[in-house]
């Protein structure tokens, strides 16, 4: 390879959004000289030209989905371009290096990936060995790069157009979304989140500049709304609130989400007339479990309880809580997952819950902090390489029957009503656990019902690709 030479970042999938840290990185390797172009599986088949032209391909895996699309892109990659090199990046990557070395990738470069991915490329341009802390390779592991990043204004101009990724639907109308993180990382250890293995509890800030730069670009391309896609906007709550608050000095007009901790929502409870003011539409928390005996396995940090509180004290600032769910762990009973549903009614929740969110199934990734508890040994098996998490076994076959059971009617019912999904998925539980067949689901929802404020992207970063996105990257 030689200097000014063409890389081409593959996304893979990042909730439908544009991908804030594919577009950082084609600034900075734009910036160090070379020609970048990208193809984003979410929105269109590989392109083969692009392959054919690229030096480096450097894949993007900072979630379970994406890395399950990408190891399928890789395969294809290969084939196009036998020579090429090929490089994964992100935060799956890291987890699964040794994988990704032994069957698809040339380089592996996780953690605070940017700086370790150009001095990479700056190497392989200068024909150098490569020796580069945070670069992993065949022969060679080394550990993430976790010293901060160098960061530069994300490019834009070569990823689809902001009409192409999920868009904002509020009051039965759409508008164009964009989307940027503010942190990388994060502080809390809760035992099942990807994180912890590689971050070890540390956080980076992003820039506010770099960031109000950002947002200004993609409001100029058309975004009404913007998404912060941070594992916790409220890891560093002053750098969160200072960013919203010259957000909306800036464009008053703008709304925004983001994802928060339930435990972060109780004790940052004062800044929420401030974030409702703002703009902000709805909270994304990662309630997970309704079981208090599960969620301090998973070490989340709240309760049952919390979670009533947490939903009470967004709700009553006019902003929408949007649970994410883990309803399905070794420790979940039939029970718990029958009250789910009669909590969702309860709490006025089916409309703010996509219905993949039934359908999770905990992952036991390489280098899990779960791993080393006595409380998973008794259901966990071997390491599944080529689908990236530890088997386990549910003491209760019907629960490992029911999730393929509700997975199959949610991919089914893509684009479906979700209330119409909801009553059928309460059905399939309540029969089974009647030992009774299901019976059809009657229920008409009202077409008018007002229906609180979401992205049109409905499925989610740690569920097996539909058949539709596997279709993309094998193309």
């Amino acid at each position: 390879m030689k200097q000014q030479g063409t890389i081409l970042l593959i996304s893979c999938y990042e909730l439908g959004r544009p991908p804030f840290g594919v577009a950082l990185l084609s600034g900075l390797l734009v910036q160090s000289g070379f020609s970048v172009t990208i193809c984003d599986l979410a929105i269109t088949t590989l392109d083969k030209e692009k392959v054919l032209r690229a030096d480096v391909v450097a894949i993007s895996v900072p979630m379970h989905t994406a890395l399950r699309i990408g190891v399928l892109a890789a395969a294809r990659v290969r084939t196009i371009h036998p020579t090429v090199t090929i490089v994964f990046f992100g935060l799956y990557a890291s987890l699964n290096e040794t994988f990704l070395l032994e069957e698809v990738a040339d380089f592996v470069v996780g953690g605070e990936y940017e700086g370790a991915l150009v001095g990479l490329i700056l190497a392989l341009s200068r024909e150098e060995e490569v020796n580069l802390p945070g670069v992993s390779r065949k022969g060679r592991r080394v550990a993430p790069n976790l010293k901060g990043t160098p960061f530069v204004n994300p490019v834009r101009n070569t990823l689809p157009a902001l009409s192409q990724y999920a868009q904002l639907e509020k009051d039965g109308t759409r508008c164009l979304a964009g989307y940027v993180e503010a942190s990388r990382g994060c502080r809390h250890l809760c035992r099942h989140c990807p994180i912890p293995p590689v971050y070890e509890g540390r956080f980076t800030i992003v820039p506010k500049e770099l960031l109000l730069a950002d947002i200004k670009a993609q409001v100029e391309m058309g975004a009404a709304h913007i998404t912060f896609g941070d594992p916790d906007f409220l890891n560093g709550p002053n750098h969160s609130l200072r960013l919203v608050e010259q957000m909306h000095q800036l464009f008053p007009d703008l709304t925004f989400d983001f994802t928060a901790k339930i435990e972060h929502l109780l004790r940052y409870r004062d800044l929420m007339p401030t974030f409702a003011a703002a703009g902000c539409l709805f909270i994304i928390s990662a309630v997970e479990s309704l079981n208090d005996t599960v969620l301090h396995y998973l070490d989340k940090g709240h309760t049952r309880a919390d979670v009533i509180r947490a939903i009470e004290i967004v709700h009553s600032h006019g902003i929408t809580l949007r649970p994410s769910l883990v309803p399905f762990t070794p420790w979940s009973t039939l029970a718990d997952y029958v009250a789910l549903f009669d909590f969702v009614e309860e709490h006025h929740l089916i409309d703010a819950i996509d219905p993949v969110q039934y359908t999770i199934r905990l992952l036991v990734p390489p280098g899990s902090l779960l791993l080393s508890q006595p409380f998973m040994t008794p259901y966990l098996g071997p390491l599944v390489q080529e689908l990236f998490t530890y088997q386990w076994t549910h003491p209760n076959l019907q629960m490992d029957q029911l999730q393929a059971l509700v997975s199959r009617i949610v991919e089914e019912g893509e684009g479906s009503d979700p209330e119409v999904v909801f009553y059928q998925l309460k059905e399939c539980a309540q029969a089974m656990q009647q030992g009774r067949p299901a019976a059809p689901v009657t229920h008409l929802p009202c077409k008018d019902r007002k229906k609180p404020p979401r992205l049109t992207e409905s499925w989610f970063c740690c569920a097996e690709p539909t058949r539709h996105q596997i279709t993309l990257c094998e193309s």
